[in-house]
């Protein structure tokens, strides 16, 4: 199944575009010192798990650490989980075995949080993966009141960026302490002055930040998520009997504390995550903040309204679980300080508390940072509308985006302008691509209009979101970049080389954040995938003016019918095309972009005029150029405001 990804333009002849767009071991001694240290691993944590219980059945708050791995994008978290998995004894089937979404493998990039826990000499380490992305920040937000340390992992050859700058402000104000870990080391870029230069400019970061002199001693661990292991010292490679993670697993266990319990208090969670199971109903994971809770208790889950703490339902508990490495296993029992899944509640969402039934206090919420665009989702009224979807209807799309506004908090959905449309409102338009784009697997048909930016209001003044752009390009793409971040209004912060390269630069920026929408497939394009963009929210601030031209005009169609090999011929002159002949077009529908700044109405459906006389010659061979492919981001940065993006389920 290909997308299918519609560009409509609000017209007065509604135009409407279509855009279809064990590793083998050398001899049989190491085999068997493989198989040795298999054995070794499950006796290990066998041991463990009964050593960090307590007489009562749960496990001993003592034992426990409650981490979280968080990283700039592509600083190497995904893989470091992996190896700590395997270091523990964990069965790994693949690679990148937390990313368990289907989008998370196609695109190589993390997009929800996810728990998991491992025994590491008698201690259970409860561990949580969160997304580098900025786009969704909403996950690391809710998922750092669980845990009380951080693995903050640093690319050694690049320092810290914009996400790094999130994510460790996210942990410094929820006074986690934290691990530094500077991972790539055996780069060959990598030095030991470049990791003490990266060393310092995080440091420099903690201070800027507004770090306790508690976490401004913090630890530096130098490591290869890669090859799989990590150590106290800089080194390039180190001994064969050193190449494990033991070092990082053990700074785990001595710097970061064991929560702070009380298993006599009555039981008392909060919802951090929720999913849904076709047999269970709704799953609620979160940490126990008191007490024990086993399976058949009473329980009730409740929420703090500005009238007071609300019940919401009354139920008991039918299973709980744990994951453990990748798989879910059933408990017992679990108590304070340790992080557990649970099923039996329909009501309780994120944010809301469950507790025994005699408790009536509700613990505090989650504070989430606000969205700063909003796209308005609707029903498919296109020509091409109900042709391959399945859920069509206003009904059933509100239904799923309110579905999604319980398990992701960094999404709103309210009602839109127009009868059966909804605004949706979220961090980037990655974000609600990713929304999109599962909406459309699942078999939905709908319009969605272009992202608007989300204005504030304060002391008569128009503010506007900020965003802090790290851009990583080769000396002959600067002036484009400059250009281009100019010209969106965008105004440099510092520039200068690489450390560790030739021919490099990064520039640090800061943005409105209407100007960076579609600009990252841009810069793709004319850095030819050699630079990197990265940005992340910073604040609202003075509204910096209208943006100049971003866009050229389009060619719009104004015939009906199927596009034919024979008008596209005449066309590409005119601009680039995104159709390709056999494509069925309608009135109104954008067919490419105009060379020009003004919009041109075409006929893609133009056949060649047939009569009784015999040409002298044969017919001329049409060639035609490859046309713009968009992916669903794209063709969200693309579209102007007078037009929508209608994405359905293009059969193959």
């Amino acid at each position: 199944m290909a997308a299918g990804l519609l560009l409509r333009g609000l017209r007065s002849s509604a135009s409407q575009a279509h855009i279809h767009s064990l590793s083998h071991a050398s001899s049989p001694s190491a085999l068997g010192s493989s198989l040795l240290r298999c054995l070794y691993s499950s006796a290990a944590a066998s041991t463990a798990a009964s050593a960090a219980f307590t007489p009562g059945g749960v496990m001993d708050p003592s034992r426990i650490r409650n981490v979280a791995v968080i990283a700039h994008v592509d600083h190497g978290k995904t893989t470091l989980m992996d190896r700590l998995l395997r270091q523990c004894g964990a069965d790994i089937p693949h690679e990148r075995a937390m990313d368990s979404i289907s989008l998370e493998r196609e695109r190589g990039i993390t997009i929800a949080s996810k728990v998991t826990s491992v025994s590491w000499r008698e201690n259970e380490l409860n561990m949580v993966d969160t997304p580098g992305h900025a786009d969704f920040g909403g996950e690391v937000e809710r998922v750092v009141g669980m845990v009380e340390g951080a693995v903050l992992v640093v690319d050694a050859g690049e320092g810290p960026l914009a996400q790094t700058k999130f994510v460790l402000s996210k942990a410094l104000k929820y006074g986690l302490h934290p691990i530094l870990l500077l991972n790539k080391v055996d780069r060959p870029s990598v030095s030991e002055e470049t990791c003490n230069e990266v060393e310092s400019l995080v440091f420099d970061l903690f201070a800027n930040l507004g770090a306790t002199e508690e976490q401004l001693d913090f630890p530096v661990l130098y490591a290869s998520a890669k090859e799989g292991w990590a150590s106290l010292t800089f080194t390039k490679s180190p001994p064969d009997n050193a190449k494990n993670m033991s070092s990082l697993l053990d700074s785990i266990v001595q710097h970061v504390p064991s929560p702070k319990a009380d298993l006599e208090a009555p039981f008392q969670m909060l919802v951090s995550m929720m999913e849904r199971d076709f047999y269970l109903g709704r799953i609620l994971t979160g940490r126990v903040r008191s007490g024990v809770v086993r399976v058949g208790d009473k329980v009730h889950g409740l929420r703090s309204t500005d009238d007071g703490v609300q019940k919401i339902e009354d139920g008991k508990v039918v299973k709980l679980m744990k994951k453990k490495g990748t798989s879910m296993v059933t408990v017992e029992a679990a108590g304070a300080g340790d992080i557990i899944s649970m099923a039996g509640l329909a009501a309780p969402a994120i944010g809301h508390t469950v507790a025994n039934s005699e408790v009536l206090t509700a613990l505090p919420t989650i504070e989430l940072d606000p969205p700063t665009i909003s796209m308005t989702f609707g029903v498919n009224d296109s020509p091409l509308a109900g042709r391959d979807g399945t859920h069509l209807t206003g009904a059933k799309i509100g239904n799923r985006l309110m579905a999604e506004a319980e398990t992701n908090l960094a999404i709103n959905v309210l009602p839109g302008p127009l009868s059966e449309s909804y605004e949706v409102q979220g961090r980037g338009e990655l974000q609600l691509g990713i929304l999109i784009e599962n909406m459309r697997r699942e078999g939905f048909e709908l319009s969605v209009s272009p992202p608007k930016v989300m204005y504030k209001t304060e002391r008569g003044e128009r503010l506007e979101p900020i965003e802090e752009v790290t851009v990583e390009v080769d000396e002959e793409h600067v002036g484009f970049v400059l250009e281009t971040i100019t010209h969106r209004k965008g105004e440099v912060v510092d520039m200068g080389p690489v450390p560790g390269t030739t021919g490099r630069t990064r520039i640090f920026m800061t943005c409105p954040s209407r100007g960076l929408v579609g600009v990252k497939g841009i810069f793709s394009s004319f850095t030819r995938g050699t630079g990197f963009m990265h940005r992340a929210f910073q604040a609202y601030a003075k509204y910096r003016g209208p943006l100049g031209s971003v866009r050229k005009g389009v060619l719009i169609s104004v015939g009906k019918g199927l596009i034919t090999s024979h008008a596209l011929m005449s066309l590409e002159a005119r601009g680039i095309l995104f159709v390709s002949p056999g494509t069925e077009a309608y009135e109104g529908m954008i067919v490419g972009e105009h060379s020009r700044d003004s919009d041109l109405e075409v006929n893609p459906v133009r056949t060649k005029e047939l009569t009784n006389i015999r040409a002298p010659g044969k017919d001329e061979n049409v060639r035609l150029s490859p046309p713009r492919l968009m992916s669903l981001e794209e063709a969200i940065g693309y579209v102007a405001a007078d037009e929508l993006i209608e994405a359905s389920i293009i059969s193959s």
